[in-house]
């Protein structure tokens, strides 16, 4: 191995340095005393855990994407988390034990195995809301208030959200009763909205469910795209089910709530949108923005997965990407711009001058009288006539 091999880092994991790590600092303080202020409480769950307690009603999407090691003490397989959202249901239900409503809020590094998409990696620094305990619509309209909060203190403009229900799909698929490769096969197509493949899935197979699944996912769009929606569903009377009617009237309630309480933000709905089926229960939320090609926080409601931990609690919540939101972030520029330069010396005047500004703001002291770097500072401590320190333009 040469030696510039020794220092390169695996590919796909990276590191922060000035400004970024900064900028993320002051941007996780931010976002935490916002979520605190809605009455979040902060836990921060261990890197690993014993795969079984990671891996708990998460499908197989999760077990792909976690990095398995062997406990040298038991003998048992860790993983190592690539998720936050299960930690916190096992908190919840194992831990805390909370029959009342319960706010939890998190933000912690997780590893993935294979980058999520192109424009990430596989260390993300996961953040993020999970609120247990409540089943009704005004849980996930504050867990998309908090998302939301969370893009502004970003600086994210221009923010589309999409929405969409896995109540619809589970209930069509429920109805059908499809054998398991042919529905895998629908799932797939869907998932990566490939409709040409489904196109050939309903001529090869002419069932009701593929056509109607085709034509619900071409309305995927503007968010009055549901009530088509609808009624193109409402026209099969044997997959019609109250489950998958439900689902989307349920889905344009949360719509109109979201619309009322987030007037300036563009709604979509997205059929497609199938992350998370095999333990998200009812409605999801994506956000975007025009200048990134894929969703910068995501989130909804998942039922299910406290009970595998001795406690069914309804829960929902959101996460994104700290380290994503950072690069995206408008203001971030050298942290040293505003600063202050002082010169070195030992002067008690200097010194106590010095310990002053630095409650509120940044002072950079030189390390020597031949010390002429500016460390990028734009103004510096002076010594005026009568002897006092004050700050000039450099």
């Amino acid at each position: 191995m040469s030696l510039t091999e020794r220092w390169m880092l695996p590919e796909g994991v990276d590191e922060l340095l000035p400004p970024d790590a900064w900028a993320l600092e002051k941007m996780r303080r931010e976002m935490l005393d916002t979520y605190s202020s809605y009455g979040y409480e902060l836990v921060s769950p261990p890197l690993v855990e014993f795969l079984e307690s990671l891996l708990t009603g998460t499908g197989s999407k999760l077990d792909l994407q976690t990095f398995k090691v062997t406990d040298q003490l038991s003998g048992r397989t860790l993983g190592i988390r690539s998720d936050i959202t299960t930690q916190a249901a096992r908190i919840d239900a194992h831990v805390l034990k909370n029959h009342d409503i319960s706010r939890l809020c998190y933000v912690d590094s997780v590893l993935h195995t294979r980058p999520e998409h192109t424009m990430t990696n596989r260390s993300p620094m996961q953040i993020g809301c999970e609120l247990f305990g409540s089943d009704n619509e005004a849980a996930d309209l504050e867990v998309m208030s908090l998302m939301l909060e969370t893009l502004t203190i970003a600086e994210v403009s221009k923010v589309h959200v999409d929405l969409a229900h896995v109540g619809i799909y589970r209930g069509l698929m429920t109805s059908a009763e499809l054998p398991r490769e042919l529905e895998d096969q629908i799932f797939s197509a869907l998932n990566r909205k490939s409709i040409p493949e489904l196109d050939t899935l309903a001529a090869e197979h002419k069932l009701p469910v593929i056509d109607i699944i085709r034509e619900i996912a071409l309305l995927s769009g503007s968010i009055d795209a549901l009530s088509e929606v609808r009624k193109s569903i409402s026209q099969y009377s044997e997959l019609a089910s109250n489950e998958t009617l439900d689902a989307v009237d349920a889905l344009m309630r949360f719509a109109e709530l979201v619309g009322e309480r987030f007037p300036e933000i563009e709604l979509g709905y997205d059929f497609c949108e199938l992350r998370g089926y095999d333990y998200h229960t009812g409605v999801m939320f994506s956000a975007y923005t025009p200048s990134f090609g894929y969703a910068l926080a995501k989130g909804g409601r998942y039922d299910s997965i406290g009970a595998e931990f001795g406690e069914s609690r309804p829960a929902t919540g959101f996460s994104a990407d700290l380290k994503t939101l950072v690069r995206l972030q408008s203001r971030i520029s050298t942290m040293n711009s505003g600063a202050i330069l002082a010169p070195y010396g030992t002067d008690k005047a200097l010194l106590e001058r010095i310990a002053d500004l630095r409650q509120t703001q940044r002072v950079v002291q030189s390390l020597s009288e031949s010390d002429e770097q500016t460390y990028g500072c734009s103004k510096k401590l002076a010594q005026s006539q009568d002897g006092q320190w004050v700050v000039v333009e450099i």
